[in-house]
C-alpha cells in the first residue's frame, strides 16, 4: 500500500472560514494517524478573485490552530512549487493530451453566444448547460471545420478548452463517508478545463496536481461533491484510474438557528466569529472578528471543530490533539450537516482553560493586568489564575475579574450588606481580623477551621458569615473559593481589609 498523502488546497480569495479549518483538521488527523504526509497547496487559478494577504492569513491561521504541514508553499518539499499560479506552465500539456485523445475540444463561443444558448434551453424547459446535445449548435472544434479551427487559433481568437463528456454514461465512485455515488453524464456539463487567460480551471489543475503530488485521499467539503464525477472522468481519460485517490466529502457546518451553511452573515447577526483569526479586508478596510482575538484557546477551537460531524463511540467530549489523532476515523464522520452552537464553543473554551497550565495563562495575560496599573509577577499571577479561571470562559476576562487580588475594594456589594450585615457579624469579623493579625503561616484548611470554629463557639452559624467576609476582602458577593482567596491575599492584608470594611460599612449604616 502506498504511503498516505493528503492535501488541504484552499483558494486565496479571502479569509479562511472555520469550516475550512475543520477540513484541514480532518486531513491532518487522518494523515498523522496513518503515518502519512500533509500538504498545503494554494489553488489560485482564479486570478480575478485573488485577494492580497489571503494566502499568508491561511498559513497563519492553521499555524495558530496547531495544524502542521510536511510540504507546502511555506515549507517547501519534493513536489514544489505548491502554488498553482507557479505551476502554470505544466497544465497546458495535459489539456493538449486530452485534445489529442479526443476527450476535449476548443470552444470559441462569446459571452453573448453562451447567454443566448442558455436562454433558448430555458425557454424549451431544458437544463441550461453546455453538454453533448447543446455543444453541437455552438462554435467549437466539434462543429467547425478543421481549417476554420486552425484559422481561428492562428488569428489569436479567444477560446477555452472544454472536456468532451459522453451523452449517456454512468459515472460511479465510492465515497468513504457517503458510500456509492452514481451520476449520469447527461446531467453533467462539458466544463471548461483551460481558460482564455492561459490558466487552467480548478478542475484540471486539481486533478493534475493530485496525480503529480501522489495524493491518496481527497478529504474535502460537501460543496465539492458535484465536481467529483467530473474529476473521476478526468482520471479515466488520463488513464490514471488505478491511482485515483479515495474521496471523502465532509458534511456542512450549519448555522445555529436554521438550515443552510454557516456564513459570516450568521456570525455578524448572532455575535460570534466564523474566522479563526481577525481579518481586515484589503479593499474595504472592514474588519471581521476571529476566534484568536476573542480569546479562544486554539486547542478548544480544534476540539470543537473535531466534534462537528465526527464522534467517538462514547460520550466523551474533551480531547487534546494527540488524542484526536489516535481516535480519529473517517468511518465515524456523519453524512448529515453539523449545527454550530456558539454557546457550546464557549463551553469548550472554558473546559480547555481549566486544564491549561496556570503559569502559561499568567504569561499570556500579565500585560493586561499591568495595563490596569497592577504590579505583579508571573508566579503570583499564576496563583490568581488558578482561583479565578473557573469563573470565566476566556483568559482575556481574567484581568477584569482579579482586581481585588492586587488592591483593597473601595465599594462593597450593597445587597449583601443590606441582607446579611449586622452588629453580630461586624463584631465577629472584627475579632477574626485581630486573630488573623496574630496568625503564623497556616494552611487554607487551618484558616477555614479557625473561622468556623470561632463562629460556632459564639453560637453563630458560620454560613451566615461567609458572604460578609467575602465582601470585606473583595467587595463582591461571589468569586473564587473564599479561604483560598484569603490565603493568597495574605493574612495581614486580609485583616486590614476586614477592619477597613467594618469601619466603612458601619459608617455608612450610621
Amino acid at each position: 500500500m502506498s504511503k498516505v498523502r493528503v492535501r488541504f488546497a484552499p483558494s486565496p480569495t479571502g479569509p479562511l472560514h472555520i469550516g475550512g479549518v475543520r477540513t484541514a483538521l480532518f486531513n491532518y488527523l487522518f494523515a498523522r494517524q496513518q503515518g502519512g504526509d500533509m500538504i498545503l497547496r494554494i489553488e489560485d487559478t482564479d486570478q480575478q478573485r485573488f485577494v492580497p494577504g489571503a494566502e499568508q492569513y491561511i498559513i497563519d491561521s492553521l499555524t495558530w490552530a496547531g495544524i502542521k504541514f510536511d510540504e507546502g508553499t511555506h515549507v517547501g518539499g519534493p513536489c514544489e512549487p505548491y502554488r498553482q499560479s507557479d505551476r502554470k506552465g505544466m497544465y497546458r500539456q495535459y489539456a493538449d493530451q486530452l485534445l489529442a485523445a479526443g476527450h476535449a475540444y476548443y470552444a470559441f463561443d462569446t459571452t453573448e453566444d453562451l447567454d443566448a444558448m442558455r436562454e433558448k434551453l430555458k425557454a424549451g424547459g431544458m437544463a441550461a448547460q453546455y453538454d453533448a446535445v447543446s455543444r453541437m449548435s455552438m462554435k467549437n472544434s466539434l462543429t467547425l471545420s478543421e481549417d476554420e479551427v486552425k484559422r481561428r487559433l492562428e488569428a489569436g481568437e479567444p477560446y477555452v478548452i472544454r472536456i468532451k463528456l459522453p451523452r449517456k454514461e454512468e459515472v460511479r465512485f465510492h465515497d468513504l463517508i457517503r458510500g456509492w455515488v452514481v451520476v449520469q453524464t447527461s446531467a453533467m456539463d462539458d466544463k471548461v478545463l483551460f481558460k482564455s487567460d492561459g490558466m487552467p480551471t480548478y478542475h484540471l489543475a486539481n486533478v493534475v496536481d493530485d496525480y503529480t503530488m501522489k495524493i491518496t485521499h481527497v478529504i474535502r467539503g460537501e460543496e465539492w461533491l458535484p465536481s467529483a464525477p467530473l474529476h473521476v472522468m478526468l482520471y479515466k481519460y488520463f488513464g490514471w484510474e488505478e491511482v485515483m485517490p479515495k474521496f471523502a466529502h465532509l458534511p456542512l457546518i450549519l448555522k445555529p438557528d436554521g438550515n443552510g451553511k454557516l456564513s459570516k452573515r450568521d456570525g455578524d447577526r448572532l455575535g460570534f466569529p466564523v474566522f479563526p483569526m481577525e481579518w481586515k479586508d484589503p479593499a474595504s478596510g472592514e474588519i471581521s472578528s476571529g476566534y484568536r482575538e476573542k480569546g479562544y484557546e486554539p486547542e478548544a477551537v480544534i476540539n470543537m471543530l473535531a466534534l462537528l460531524g465526527w464522534h467517538t463511540s462514547d460520550n466523551r467530549e474533551i480531547f487534546a490533539m494527540d488524542e484526536l489523532i489516535q481516535l480519529f476515523s473517517i468511518e465515524k464522520i456523519s453524512k448529515n450537516g453539523a449545527k454550530f452552537d456558539p454557546e457550546k464553543a464557549k463551553w469548550f473554551n472554558h473546559q480547555h482553560l481549566m486544564i491549561k497550565d496556570n503559569k502559561e495563562i499568567a504569561e499570556a495575560i500579565i500585560g493586561d493586568v499591568k495595563a490596569k496599573g497592577f504590579e505583579t509577577t508571573v508566579d503570583y499571577l499564576a496563583q490568581v489564575v488558578a482561583l479565578v479561571k473557573e469563573k470565566v470562559n476566556f483568559k482575556n476576562e481574567i484581568a477584569d475579574k482579579c482586581a481585588f487580588f492586587f488592591e483593597a475594594p473601595k465599594v462593597y456589594d450593597e445587597q449583601v450588606i443590606a441582607k446579611k450585615w449586622n452588629a453580630q457579624v461586624s463584631e465577629y469579623l472584627g475579632s477574626f481580623a485581630d486573630e488573623l493579625d496574630a496568625m503564623e503561616m497556616l494552611s487554607v484548611q487551618e484558616i477555614e477551621h479557625k473561622f468556623k470554629e470561632g463562629a460556632q463557639a459564639k453560637g453563630i452559624n458560620p454560613g451566615s458569615l461567609m458572604q460578609p467576609l467575602r465582601v470585606c476582602l473583595s467587595g463582591e458577593a461571589g468569586g473564587p473559593p473564599l479561604f483560598d482567596m484569603l490565603k493568597l491575599i495574605g493574612v495581614s492584608e486580609s485583616a486590614a481589609r476586614i477592619k477597613s470594611a467594618i469601619s466603612s460599612i458601619s459608617g455608612t449604616a450610621q
